[in-house]
Order: C-alpha cells, then sequence, then structure tokens
C-alpha cells in the first residue's frame, strides 16, 4: 500500500483529527474577535501610531498555534501507547518511508487548516473593524497578501514542527507539555531569561512579523522570523528522524 495513502486513511478516520481542524480555524477567529473588543467603539484618532489591522486579525493564533502543533504531534504520539506503531511499521517496513508519509500528510492537512485559519481571522476581524468605522485591511492592501502567506506558513511549520516533538516525546502529554512551553511559556519568559535584545529572535517569536504588515520597533524583520522558524522546524524535524531511526518501538 502507498504510505501517504496508508498514513492520509489513518488520520481522515481519527475524529479527533477533524476537530482539532475546526477548534483550530473556529478558536482563532473567536480570539481575533475579542482581541479587537478594547478598541471596538474608538474613534481612529484612539488607535495607536503604528496600529496594524491585519496582524491584529490574527491575535487568536496564540491559541490556534498550540492546536495545530499538537494536531501534528496526535499523528504519531498516541501509536507509541497502542502498539498502533508496530503494525505500521509491518505495512511501510523503511522507517524513512513511514516518516516522510507522516511529514507529507500532516503539512498537506496542516496547510489546508493554516490557510483556513488565517482567512477566516482575516476576514472576520476586518469586517468588524469596517463596521465599527475603524481602518481595516483589504486584499488589495500592500503586504497583506504576503501577511496572509506568512500566516499560512506559521501555522503550517507549527504543525510539521509538533509532528517532530511527538516522534521524540512518544506522548501525547509529553508533546503538549513541550509544545506550552516553546510556544506560550518560553516567549513571555524569555525577556527575563536571555535579555530583551535576544527575546525577539526566539523563532516563534520572530516569525511572528511574518504575517504582519507594520514592522514594530524592537521585533525580527519577517525574512529573518521565516528563516529562524524554518531551521527550528528542520532541526526538529532531523532529531526526530535520528529518534524514530535508532529507538525500538518498544523503547519508553
Amino acid at each position: 500500500m502507498n504510505a501517504v495513502r496508508f498514513e492520509w486513511v489513518k488520520l481522515r478516520s481519527l475524529r479527533s483529527s477533524w476537530l482539532t481542524v475546526a477548534a483550530t480555524v473556529l478558536s482563532a477567529a473567536a480570539l481575533g474577535v475579542l482581541g479587537i473588543s478594547d478598541v471596538l467603539g474608538s474613534s481612529p484618532a484612539e488607535l495607536p501610531a503604528d496600529w496594524d489591522p491585519t496582524a491584529v486579525g490574527f491575535k487568536g493564533f496564540l491559541f490556534a498555534q498550540l492546536l495545530i502543533g499538537m494536531l501534528g504531534a496526535l499523528t504519531i504520539a498516541p501509536e507509541y501507547a497502542s502498539g498502533v506503531i508496530a503494525g505500521s511499521l509491518v505495512v511501510v517496513p523503511s522507517r524513512t518511508r513511514l516518516l516522510a508519509a507522516k511529514a507529507v500528510v500532516v503539512g498537506c492537512v496542516a496547510a489546508a487548516t493554516a490557510l483556513a485559519t488565517t482567512l477566516v481571522s482575516f476576514g472576520v476581524v476586518q469586517a468588524l473593524l469596517a463596521a465599527d468605522g475603524l481602518p481595516a485591511a483589504s486584499l488589495g492592501d500592500p503586504g497583506v497578501l504576503r501577511a496572509l502567506a506568512g500566516g499560512t506558513f506559521y501555522l503550517t511549520a507549527v504543525g510539521l514542527g509538533g509532528l517532530a516533538v511527538g516522534v521524540v516525546a512518544r506522548s501525547a502529554t509529553t508533546s503538549l507539555a513541550a509544545l506550552v512551553g516553546a510556544l506560550l511559556l518560553f516567549p513571555a519568559l524569555a525577556p527575563g531569561i536571555v535579555g530583551e535584545s535576544l527575546a525577539p529572535y526566539w523563532p516563534v517569536t520572530a516569525a511572528q512579523s511574518a504575517y504582519a504588515t507594520v514592522q514594530v520597533a524592537g521585533t525580527a524583520t519577517a525574512t529573518v522570523g521565516v528563516l529562524l522558524l524554518t531551521w527550528q522546524v528542520v532541526g526538529l524535524s532531523l532529531a526526530g528522524y535520528i529518534a524514530f531511526r535508532r529507538r525500538d518501538v518498544h523503547e519508553a
């Protein structure tokens, strides 16, 4: 059986996969709306000088990134607890092919989810801002299409990173803890740990510039952010590949 088709059948048969996809899209939009609630009813003159309606529309990514990361992790981590991974290796004996197939499936599903999440969040938030008479972004505005592509890339990369975390952790609980630490806790604590000058260059923090149209002082550029996140995901994937090749499927 084709390895990619085999992995696709497994993923699509899991109800949790589609619940996670739906939760990612809906939570990003809902939290995006919540994120602009403090400015609705204000006048344009009260908005900050660096107002970026595009980036504001993606405030819900803070939680959505955790969900899409877990989508990646849950494609493999539970297989160790259930013993399904051993059966998968019977069907696809090559560990390289099996992991590559998982990466292709996760990458495609994560990309589709990321695109839907980005477009829905953007559309909902911009519609609310425009209805309230506040400056809103449109697809024809400078930098908006790049920001939409950046948001899609960001969430897709986090999904693939989640797969790598799941391969190394072999546990859904441990994967969740690692993702919470990398995506939420460390970025919040980084200024006190590595200093104000280095904190903006933590990959997931730096890459948030990819879905903004206004460069905020003290943050990494979109290009630097994309490169840093890419290298982090590549590094995690390499670590996952080495672990998957060398460790026994029954090893804790």
